[in-house]
C-alpha cells in the first residue's frame, strides 16, 4: 500500500510532466474504485455528488464539514490513488479558521485540494478580492506546512455566480498564484478562447472542469490550449441519476425493463470491489 507522501509525490508529478490528464471524480467508495479500476491516475471528490447521493442541494448549507470530511476519509481510502478535494470556500469567511479544513482535509488521506472564493451568501456571493487572497495565503501556508507537497488548488468562482468578468478573474487568479496555490481554477468557463487566455495569464497549471465547459471541445483541444488538469465535477453523478430515472420511468410508464440489458454485470462488480479492497 502506498503511503500518502507517495500519493501527493505521484499527485504533484502529474501536474509538472508534459501534457493534460483526467481526474474524475467519485462520490462514494464504490465509484472510486471503479474509475481506479479504470486505468485513471487521480480522483477528486465532489461536493455535488456527495449532496446528491444525500438528496441534499449542493452547498455549504446542506453538507457539513463533518460529512465532507467523512466523505474524503471514505474516497482515500478505498483506493491507491492520489485523491483531491473539493473543500468548498472552507465553511468560515475567517482566512485562519478556513484554512483549518487543509489540516482535517490531510488528515483523512487527502493530497491536494481546493479553496474557493465563493461566500454562499447570495447577496454577496464573491469575497472581496483582499479578503480572498487573504484567505488562500492562510491555506497555503497550512498546505506547505505538511510533512508531505499537498497540492492547493484556488478557485476564482465569478463565472458560476453571474459575474463573467474575465479581467477579474484573471486577477484574482494571478493573485491567489502569488499567494502560494499551486494549481488555479475558475469553474464555469465554456469556450476555447476564454480558457486559453486564463491558462495565458499565468505560469500555473490550470484545472477546468467539464459540465459547463461546451462538450464538444476535446481533451486534446484543452491540452492545445495549455490546459494541465480535467475534472468532471457532479457530471457522473448527475448522468448516474439521468439513466436511473429513465429506467424508472420505463418501468412506470410502459411496465419495461428493456433498461436490465444496460446494468453493470454484478460479476463485474464483485472483481472491482474485490480487487481494490484495501482493508
Amino acid at each position: 500500500m502506498r503511503t500518502q507522501a507517495e500519493k501527493a509525490r505521484s499527485f504533484r508529478a502529474l501536474h509538472e510532466r508534459p501534457g493534460i490528464f483526467i481526474m474524475p471524480n467519485p462520490w462514494d467508495a464504490g465509484t472510486a474504485k471503479l474509475f481506479a479500476s479504470l486505468g485513471f491516475e487521480a480522483l477528486a471528490t465532489t461536493s455535488l455528488g456527495l449532496a446528491t447521493s444525500r438528496g441534499r442541494v449542493d452547498g455549504t448549507l446542506s453538507i457539513a464539514r463533518e460529512e465532507l470530511i467523512a466523505n474524503c476519509r471514505e474516497i482515500a481510502s478505498a483506493t491507491e490513488l492520489p485523491v483531491n478535494a473539493d473543500l468548498e470556500n472552507g465553511y468560515a469567511d475567517d482566512p485562519d479558521e478556513a484554512a483549518t479544513i487543509i489540516r482535517l482535509a490531510a488528515d483523512a488521506g487527502i493530497v491536494g485540494g481546493s479553496i474557493e472564493d465563493a461566500t454562499g451568501d447570495p447577496a454577496r456571493p464573491i469575497y472581496d478580492f483582499d479578503l480572498a487572497v487573504k484567505r488562500i495565503s492562510s491555506a497555503a501556508r497550512i498546505a506547505h506546512s505538511l510533512p508531505f507537497p499537498f497540492t492547493l488548488t484556488a478557485r476564482a468562482e465569478n463565472y458560476l455566480h453571474g459575474r463573467p468578468d474575465l479581467a477579474d478573474t484573471i486577477r484574482r487568479l494571478q493573485a491567489f498564484a502569488a499567494a502560494g496555490a499551486n494549481v488555479l481554477y475558475a469553474p464555469g468557463l465554456r469556450d476555447l478562447e476564454t480558457i486559453r487566455q486564463v491558462v495565458a495569464a499565468g505560469e500555473k497549471p490550470v484545472n477546468v472542469v467539464i459540465g459547463q465547459v461546451d462538450p464538444e471541445i476535446t481533451a486534446q483541444q484543452l491540452a492545445d490550449v495549455g490546459v494541465k488538469r480535467i475534472s468532471v465535477g457532479g457530471a457522473l453523478s448527475r448522468l448516474a441519476f439521468a439513466a436511473v430515472r429513465e429506467a424508472a420511468v420505463a418501468m412506470r410508464d410502459a411496465g419495461s425493463f428493456q433498461w436490465v440489458r444496460n446494468t453493470f454485470p454484478s460479476k463485474d462488480l464483485k472483481a472491482i470491489f474485490q480487487q481494490g479492497d484495501l482493508g
